[in-house]
């Protein structure tokens, strides 16, 4: 239950905006590659632009991460509130992105 509890939380996102942006970016990106596969696009084109869309999805990772580090998992060590709990769930999603 714990992990569907914190799933459910909403926090305002400081950069929401930015965010935003560079995600729309992203989804064009991936459709451009789309069209590329549907055109028959040289092989190593295709693999450029699937390069630039993963440093852009870990540009956004990076930023969530700062916020959430700046934000929930330093107020709930401040407030003693399940401080260890929250310093793991990050450690957790950090392992994942690392795969």
């Amino acid at each position: 239950m714990g992990k569907r509890m914190a799933r459910e939380k909403r926090v305002r996102q400081p950069h929401k905006d930015a965010l935003r942006r560079r995600l729309n970016r992203i989804v064009g990106q991936v459709q451009g590659i789309a069209r590329m596969v549907e055109e028959d696009r040289y092989c190593v084109d295709v693999l450029v632009q699937f390069s630039a869309v993963k440093a852009a999805l870990n540009q956004v990772s990076l930023q969530l991460i700062e916020d959430h580090t700046k934000g929930c998992v330093r107020r709930a060590i401040e407030v003693g509130d399940k401080g260890d709990e929250t310093i793991e769930e990050l450690m957790g999603v950090l392992k994942k992105l690392a795969k």
